[in-house]
């Protein structure tokens, strides 16, 4: 590419992802090893001579891993071939210990699909270009410092092997913002299918290719041409972690290339590390070209066929799907049913409590007050799933006027947190049984009678004064009435 000439143009990022995901299966793709990964674990246990790499050692596939990636496919609305094959990428890291990764090349076992995502409200369909199973590399640790000015590096191989799929996208993305948006959908489809674990450490990572173009030359379908795509120098950003990451790393890379054009400088075709820590991308190298890495067929790998049981394979509703369902069937409004559609988790709990109690009811108690504590102590709902059973309780202890609204939502759901206390425990230490209708009108009437004041002033209009009265009657039930049933004898009271 010729040196751009230092002058103000609008430019516009054309940008295509490679997610790695790495799918949730018992053993690792081509070997008997766990892909358990306890927290203290020594590094370099979890392995054999066939992750390992050691002379002589050979892999058998892991039907678990197949059974995932088809699933992933038919979410994806991907073609899922016939017969698929694996090949060898050659190319030396000391995280590889065979010097080569067993990939899928010409023929991956998912071809075309795509996700629809939402971006300021605005619908737009991400192209996926293929995705193709493979096993994961090693991992690194940099001593003393980030990639390039560590002391020294350790490799721990207890991650290789683990079953890994690669989605690559179509270069559909024009901002950092619409890159997050899809890892966010693609990762709530892989948690509905049950191929996918969030929490497990490094299970998503995300390599960006990203180029600068002149914004003249995206059509109106914000499309551009291949010619003008292989003109411009393409910049390969690795190592990122999260959707967080990746909306930084991008909107990061942006800048410096626009900047670079802006000033008359020629944008180099390389590969960049993204370092967390400093917010920057750095050079790592230049960008390997697909004949670099030698690829050929594996030859202690059969060729894979699937036709005779990929039908056969069910996903479950998918969450875009299950969202219009609530809706329609439960009457939600639209945020709402984001909200209980936000994990799997989360709408099944939900669908759950609604067959049990009224829809609207069980639709407050699970996004607004359930999942607004939960969010309040940095947790997630498989955090206490195998209490749910108790929190069911707890809406019913609502819905049959056991006890306030109020005392269930501010002091049990939060001690039942808190303390991991069933709801009935707190409700009997804490007294919070609802008082009975005679001592309530009693209650109603002692208000009255020792604040003239306020009597005077709600008889004014001062409708202030009523809710004073009200706070008068709780306070001496010790919260246990209902405050719509003290506003409404109050109301009938105050009209004598």
């Amino acid at each position: 590419m010729t040196a751009q000439t230092a002058e103000q143009r609008d430019l516009t990022a054309i940008i295509g992802l490679e997610v790695h995901v790495q799918l949730e299966t018992a053993t690792k793709i081509f070997c008997g090893c766990s892909t358990d990964a306890e927290a203290d674990e020594e590094p370099n246990t979890r392995t054999c001579p066939v992750c390992l790499g050691l002379p002589g050692a050979l892999p058998v596939l892991n039907e678990g891993a197949v059974e995932a990636a088809v699933k992933v496919g038919k979410a994806l609305d991907s073609e899922i071939p016939e017969e698929t094959r694996f090949h060898r990428k050659n190319y030396y890291y000391p995280d590889l210990p065979k010097n080569f990764q067993i990939t899928q090349y010409d023929a991956p076992i998912c071809d075309g699909g795509e996700l629809e995502i939402s971006v300021d409200g605005e619908r737009r369909t991400v192209r996926i270009e293929r995705a193709h199973l493979e096993e994961d590399p090693g991992s690194l640790t940099h001593a003393g410092g980030s990639i390039d000015t560590a002391e020294y590096t350790l490799v721990n191989y207890n991650r290789a092997g683990t079953p890994l799929m690669e989605i690559v996208t179509a270069p559909d993305f024009r901002g950092a913002d619409e890159a997050r948006a899809f890892l966010a959908k693609l990762e709530e489809v892989l948690e509905y299918l049950g191929v996918f674990d969030a929490t497990r450490d490094g299970s998503l990572r995300v390599d960006a290719n990203l180029s600068i173009v002149d914004a003249e030359e995206v059509d109106a379908e914000g499309g551009v041409s291949e010619d003008v795509l292989e003109e411009a120098n393409r910049t390969e950003v690795k190592n990122i972690s999260s959707h967080k990451g990746a909306e930084k790393a991008l909107a990061y890379e942006e800048t410096r290339q626009k900047n670079a054009i802006q000033r008359g400088r020629e944008v180099e075709q390389e590969t960049r590390h993204w370092d967390e820590a400093r917010g920057i991308t750095v050079s790592m190298r230049s960008k390997e070209a697909e004949k670099d890495y030698r690829y050929f067929r594996e030859a202690d790998l059969p060729p894979l066929r699937v036709s005779d049981w990929k039908d056969k394979i069910d996903i479950p509703e998918l969450p875009e799907a299950r969202r219009e369902r609530f809706r329609e069937e439960f009457g939600l409004g639209a945020e709402t049913a984001s909200k209980l559609t936000s994990t799997k988790q989360v709408a099944d709990f939900y669908e759950r409590v609604a067959t049990e109690f009224d829809p609207g009811l069980a639709a407050t108690w699970v996004a607004d007050n359930l999942l607004g504590e939960l969010h309040y102590r940095d947790m997630e709902i498989t955090d206490v799933e195998d209490r749910l059973d108790e929190f069911a309780h707890l809406i019913e202890l609502v819905d049959e006027d056991e006890i306030t609204v109020k005392n269930a939502e501010e002091i049990v759901l939060r001690r039942m947190l808190d303390e991991e206390l069933a709801p009935e425990e707190i409700v009997e230490a804490e007294g919070l049984g609802k008082t009975g209708e005679d001592v309530v009108a009693t209650s109603v009437e002692e208000a009255i009678e020792e604040n003239p004041d306020a009597v005077e002033d709600y008889d004014a209009g001062e409708e202030g004064a009523l809710n004073f009265l009200v706070g008068q009657v709780m306070q001496k039930t010790e919260g246990s009435a209902d405050p719509g049933t003290v506003n409404e004898l109050l109301r009938e009271e105050l009209a004598e």
